[in-house]
């Protein structure tokens, strides 16, 4: 059994701020860099160009990429920083093995590699192959997702395979293949600077996108409208024309009304709903009920504003509406997609200029890395794998009998749930912090410990991989060659700029020897990552997401290719649907109707607040990285609960104070942050901390039916002054950061 070796309490209360690390810039007098590379940011959907100077085989800096398209040079404070992570003292620079007692020791690889492959076998002779799961990422490159996928199916033969996608993008896949066919941003962002209205719901852009928010203040320069829909005013929404600030909850009530409104006044396409869409009918009959004030009730937005954004949206002759995990977070995160697409196709605005819709993917590769096969329920090139054709094709491409493919497995945090059931008893993760990213993670750490066996394939020793009985010492972004592709749907390169230190490894070299041990090494005889990304174009060909007409070397050429792209001369796809004809299987796109039904816990007299979660601009999904650059974490060193002047007077709240936060999973203690820009019934904690700082030790794991999401955006909480006072300094820090 893979135990602690001190108290849980004990490591708990040692999961403060990792020590942070502001290196020299490893230059000395008038010394220049051995080379600069052309690559890209590891961290958000963006994939910001950048050049990296690398000095004696280190990241010693970065210059500005202007050349590169979409940032042009631009970076966000986590992009400046991110070469940072690449000498820190923290990197795990050797495989660990757990020593009972002692917590861990190094070890070697092939103690490492011999130990995982006999526990694996000893697991699946016992309990069956299902019981082996595998948790994967989707900062991973294009390339280590396709293998993973392949790996698991293949070599792991387990149907429980999932990725921390499931986390951020699934809802939006699940609304978009439902209405159109195809998983993807319509348009690139260059459609953005053009478009007369520009709707955003649940993205707070300016923090977590923040090179993104210069196309939308070159469409403001234009004249265009700005619609945002948040429980906070961000900072996007201070100049917006219109902030709707939304109760956690209600966004599927609020696009609705919209849709009514729209019906009620005629501002409708009809050639387009007639000629290209499908459903309308029972989609307006769904909504039939919705006046402005049941609109104003369910959503906490006075009907007025929801009016305005009607007509405003419903006017335009061009537009463009972006969501992200604001509204996809939740037990219903497909229907507020749905919702969302309604309007864009009652409209009639996609499919042409400056007209679009999608949603923003978080993840470095979070457009990629759902797309080539290590969801549960996916094979590459966006297949379905209970799809006999699908599954047909496939294992022919992998050289295995279909029969011998496995079936739909578990989610991420099903999975979680059946080891707790003892279904599954070893697991193997990478690039996935489950401790801190899952949703109720004092149940997650249970789960951790109830595993026979677990390894973990990280950089950093994580929150999760303290709990590994062995942690394989895997590589950075910048130490292995490959493909990513943008929120927009842009494939771009990332190259190698310096080979990983120490005694660490590839991670595309741990999994290939892995599966060699395993008995499978013809199948991943891959010399370089480009062999891998030529498999991966014959096993997209013909897939929605279809990759087969793109190579590295068009990809450098052209400094990214838009997909899809079916053949070798085509010069891929910034806009979607220009022809009007659809993915579905009657070409046509489709409406899908929506009935509002609230959050799965509600607020009530015990527990009468509503929380809500999302992220801050110095710091990036589980913080595994960026909670080791010092001048990241003066930003932010740890989280703050946003709350209202009047609910803060209500109980007596002043700022500073430490505030004890309870739901029915547990509670935490955060200090005040008091501020005029949230909701007066919601409070707001950022989710990059574990341990004691975890907002998820709060959160509901209750799950959308279709896209498996958890809801992080709505849970009922209680709140309690201490009495006691948290750091002054750290307040002031992040209100000016906010700034």
């Amino acid at each position: 059994m893979a135990k602690l070796p001190v108290s849980v309490d004990k490591i708990i209360d040692d999961f403060g701020p990792h020590k942070a690390y502001a290196p020299q810039t490893g230059f000395h007098g008038n010394s220049e860099p051995d080379k600069l590379v052309k690559t890209h940011c590891c961290y958000c959907g963006m994939q910001c160009g950048i050049k990296l100077k690398v000095k004696d085989n280190k990241i010693a800096g970065f210059e500005p990429w202007e050349e590169f398209p979409f940032n042009e040079g631009r970076l966000c404070p986590k992009g400046v920083m991110r070469y940072m992570q690449n000498n820190h003292p923290d990197r795990i620079l050797s495989p660990l093995k757990r020593v009972e007692g002692k917590g861990f020791e190094t070890t070697d690889w092939e103690h490492a590699m011999s130990k995982t492959v006999s526990e694996i076998k000893r697991i699946q002779d016992t309990y069956g192959k299902d019981a082996f799961a595998m948790l994967s990422g989707v900062s991973l490159t294009n390339e280590k997702s396709y293998m993973i996928g392949k790996f698991a199916r293949v070599a792991l033969k387990t149907a429980n395979l999932d990725y921390n996608g499931r986390l951020c993008m699934v809802s939006a896949g699940g609304g978009n293949k439902k209405a159109f066919g195809l998983d993807r941003t319509s348009n690139s962002w260059a459609d953005l600077k053009h478009a007369e209205v520009i709707l955003v719901a649940g993205a707070n852009i300016s923090e977590t996108f923040p090179t993104l928010t210069h196309y939308i203040w070159q469409a403001r320069d234009n004249g265009a409208k700005l619609i945002v829909v948040d429980p906070r005013m961000i900072p996007l929404a201070r100049t917006a024309d219109l902030h709707l600030p939304i109760r956690p909850g209600g966004d599927s009530a609020l696009f609705g009304a919209m849709l009514k409104i729209m019906v009620d006044n005629d501002w409708l396409d009809h050639d387009f709903i007639d000629n290209y869409t499908s459903g309308f009918q029972e989609t307006i009959d769904a909504v039939k009920d919705y006046d402005l004030d049941w609109a104003e009730e369910n959503t906490g937005i006075s009907k007025e504003l929801i009016y305005q954004a009607a007509e405003m949206w419903g006017k335009a002759n061009t537009s463009f509406l972006l969501h992200a995990r604001g509204i996809e977070h939740h037990t219903k995160g497909v229907e507020n997609v749905l919702s969302c697409i309604n309007i864009v196709l009652a409209s009639g605005r996609i499919g042409r200029p400056y007209c679009g819709y999608g949603t923003i993917t978080g993840q470095g590769n979070g457009q990629g890395g759902r797309e080539h096969g290590h969801k549960c329920d996916q094979l590459p090139g966006n297949r379905d794998i209970t799809n006999p054709e699908h599954r047909k094709y496939i294992s022919e491409v992998w050289g295995i009998d279909e029969k011998d493919m496995p079936g739909k497995g578990l989610s991420a945090y099903e999975q979680i749930e059946a080891i707790h059931r003892g279904e599954i008893k070893g697991m193997i993760s990478i690039c996935f912090n489950p401790l801190v990213s899952l949703p109720n993670n004092n149940f997650v750490r249970e789960a951790l410990e109830k595993l026979e066996f677990y390894i973990c394939i990280d950089t950093f020793l994580s929150e999760t991989a303290r709990h590994a009985d062995i942690v394989m010492a895997g590589s950075l972004h910048e130490e292995e060659e490959g493909t990513v592709t943008t929120a927009e749907g842009r494939v771009v390169k990332i190259n190698e700029a310096i080979t990983p230190p120490g005694n660490t490894r590839r991670d595309g070299q741990i999994l290939m020897e892995l599966a060699d041990r395993l008995g499978e090494k013809e199948k991943f005889a891959f010399p370089t990552s480009e062999d891998i990304f030529n498999e991966l174009r014959v096993a997209s060909k013909g897939g929605t997401a279809d990759y087969y007409g793109i190579t590295y070397q068009k990809v450098v050429d052209n400094m990214g290719i838009f997909w899809p792209c079916k053949t070798l001369d085509h010069p891929g796809t910034p806009r979607l649907w220009e022809d009007k004809k659809f993915e579905t299987p009657d070409g046509k796109a489709h409406f899908n109707p929506v009935s509002y039904r609230p959050a799965s816990e509600m607020p009530n007299k015990e527990y009468p607040v509503v929380l809500t979660t999302g992220r801050v601009v110095s710091q990036y999904l589980s913080g595994t990285s960026t909670r080791r650059i010092g001048k990241l974490l003066d930003q932010y060193p740890e989280p703050l609960l946003e709350i209202h002047p009047k609910l803060a007077f209500q109980y007596g709240i002043e700022n500073h104070d430490l505030i004890k936060v309870k739901t029915r999973r547990g509670e935490a203690e955060f200090p005040a942050h008091v501020v005029e820009t949230i909701r007066e019934d919601t409070v707001f904690i950022p989710y990059h901390w574990g341990g004691k700082h975890s907002a998820n030790q709060l959160t509901i794991d209750s799950l959308d039916p279709v896209s498996k999401i958890p809801e992080f955006k709505v849970c009922a909480c209680q709140l309690e002054k201490t009495g006691k006072k948290g750091s002054q300094h750290l307040t002031e820090t992040a209100y000016q950061s906010s700034l």
